[in-house]
């Protein structure tokens, strides 16, 4: 597997992968470049996660903070997630990858959220690692609350910027969406706000269209009562 990553000139700097066969856990870390800071990225849960795909991600994150000029370089971090472990298995996993690379954060690596881990996710990593080796603790750990949306919300204003150089007002402007999660749900919160019309969204079970418009309020609802998307009911 880890011969399917590539390597150049910029990084990757360190590929660590972790097991800890009591808890099941198996685990990468690809910290790409730090050129700049230390290695900024989320940690991914999914079933399917591997070396590879973390290596990629980590190479965008290289390049991400290097043209937002922030100071952090490239990272990312991936939890294998078997298809229906529960949540008490989830938080054992979080823990042990946590503990596994400690000594490496935050001098070297600063986790996030990202695929199916959220705030919460996050705080269990902070308590088990460090507050300053992780981004989007909750509240009570002085994170950036959940209601503001950070990363959803800075979609949402490049999307503004976007539409300004083509000269566009975004009231009006049709808007579809992949995603339903962390980024997405916010991204057509603001939005829907901001007069967009919203006619696609999609989640990991499906999408639904609708060229007259999407309501907001009622996808959250469904999201919530349903579980996806797709049972909005008008659309395709």
């Amino acid at each position: 597997m880890m011969k399917m990553i590539n390597f150049d000139n910029y990084g990757p700097e360190k590929v660590i992968e972790v097991y800890n066969p009591k808890v099941g856990m198996h685990g990468y870390l690809i910290i790409d470049n730090t050129s700049l800071g230390p290695a900024k990225g989320g940690i991914r849960m999914t079933a399917t996660v591997s070396a590879e795909e973390v290596s990629r991600l980590a190479r965008a994150m290289t390049w991400k903070c290097s043209l937002a000029d922030l100071p952090f370089g490239g990272g990312k971090s991936g939890i294998i997630l078997p298809k229906g472990t529960d949540n008490k298995k989830k938080v054992e996993l979080i823990i042990a990858f946590a503990k596994a690379i400690k000594n490496l954060c935050p001098s070297l690596y600063i986790a996030g959220p990202d695929i199916s881990t959220t705030e919460v996710e996050m705080g269990i990593f902070a308590k088990e690692n460090g507050l300053k080796s992780v981004t989007g603790k909750p509240k009570r750990m002085k994170g950036i609350p959940h209601e503001l949306g950070s990363t959803g919300l800075g979609v949402s204003h490049a999307t503004l910027v976007a539409l300004s150089h083509m000269k566009r007002n975004v009231k009006g402007t049709t808007v579809a969406i992949e995603g339903f999660g962390n980024v997405g749900w916010f991204v057509a919160k603001f939005l829907s706000q901001w007069g967009a019309k919203l006619v696609a969204v999609s989640d990991s079970k499906g999408f639904i269209y609708n060229k007259s418009g999407l309501d907001f309020k009622k996808l959250v609802n469904v999201k919530k009562e349903k579980g996806t998307v797709t049972e909005y009911g008008s659309g395709s």
